[in-house]
């Protein structure tokens, strides 16, 4: 399915040997289902282009089959700017990190001799900074949410005081099972990448949030599941996959950014996420246990959000210090 506003891709039939090496990512490797699908796209937007421009198929591509593809992908996403020309970066080193994967296992599986992307060197990329909220900008939202005082209110203050007291993923929040939350709901276990299983804390107001919601919870539940106990923590009524799904609550939260009168554009489940590790390394948290809770594998991952905060700290000094602009005078 195609994400909002953007054109569903043609279902080629791909050769077959992508559909092995996804097999591999997600039973040996213990790739999630998302990653399954990103690859899928990735390797399906190749496919397309060598059928088209080469008259041949991703298992049979040469270096410079390629080579003609990755400089026509740029072509066609690069737009003028250092944000967009970043992003443009990104998808061109996203696509060769796929197909470097896919001829890897084609070689390790004696299907070919040689992998042609090897003498292929990455796009060279800048960093950006994750977006996020200040915590005035967090409180503002929250209080927000709570002021209709409608069940649906009252889920989406859950929403936001889970999210914010504990970094999940959004697609890990919203197909909470019940069994997750913990005694007294003061954890939540989650079942994360590659089954990577954590247990992550709940702070009081989150807490409180929550029996608010388990109150109104069965407002939500479908007329046949009000006997037998819905599994999910929040259930819908109308989604296939009987939880609420990540683009909705991705859309409440634009609604209630407009309200609020916070910038949209810098409101989404996953700036929460970015939200809840800079301030929590901004009062002084451990690296390695906010690295534990948001379930990064790699504490380098987690670092970034050490940039977060020098960025904050120099712009706070340029515009508030008061020698700042008498040195800008000088």
């Amino acid at each position: 399915m195609a994400r909002p506003g953007r054109p569903a891709m043609p279902k080629p039939d791909l050769n077959p040997l992508v559909d092995s090496f996804l097999d591999m990512l997600t039973t040996e490797r213990g790739a999630a289902m998302n990653t399954r699908h990103a690859y899928w796209r990735d390797l399906a937007d190749v496919s397309l282009y060598l059928r088209r421009e080469k008259k041949s198929d991703i298992d049979k591509a040469t270096t410079e089959d390629l080579k003609a593809y990755l400089k026509d992908l740029s072509e066609k996403t690069h737009i003028k700017g250092a944000n967009k020309s970043i992003i443009a970066v990104r998808t061109v080193a996203r696509r060769l990190s796929a197909l470097r994967q896919f001829y890897r296992f084609l070689v390790s599986e004696n299907i070919r001799q040689e992998d042609p992307t090897s003498t292929i060197e990455s796009p060279k990329q800048g960093r950006t900074l994750p977006k996020t909220l200040s915590e005035q900008e967090v409180n503002t939202l929250i209080k927000t949410a709570a002021v209709a005082g409608t069940p649906e209110s009252v889920r989406l203050v859950c929403l936001l005081e889970m999210l914010y007291a504990t970094g999940l993923r959004v697609s890990e929040l919203v197909g909470l099972p019940m069994a997750a939350l913990g005694e007294k709901n003061q954890y939540v276990t989650i079942a994360g990448k590659a089954g990577r299983e954590r247990m992550v804390p709940m702070s009081d107001p989150a807490q409180k949030a929550l029996q608010n919601y388990l109150d109104v919870r069965k407002r939500f539940v479908g007329i046949e599941n009000m006997n037998n106990q819905d599994p999910w923590l929040f259930p819908s009524r109308t989604s296939d996959s009987g939880h609420l799904t990540r683009q909705r609550f991705a859309q409440l939260l634009k609604d209630l950014a407009r309200d609020a009168k916070v910038d949209e554009d810098r409101v989404s489940p996953h700036i929460l996420r970015h939200a809840f590790a800079t301030h929590l390394l901004s009062r002084g948290a451990d690296l390695r246990s906010v690295q534990k809770m948001l379930g990064h594998a790699d504490i380098a991952t987690t670092q970034i959000y050490t940039h977060i905060i020098g960025e904050n700290l120099k712009k706070t000094v340029k515009e508030k210090h008061p020698l700042a602009k008498k040195a800008g005078s000088r």
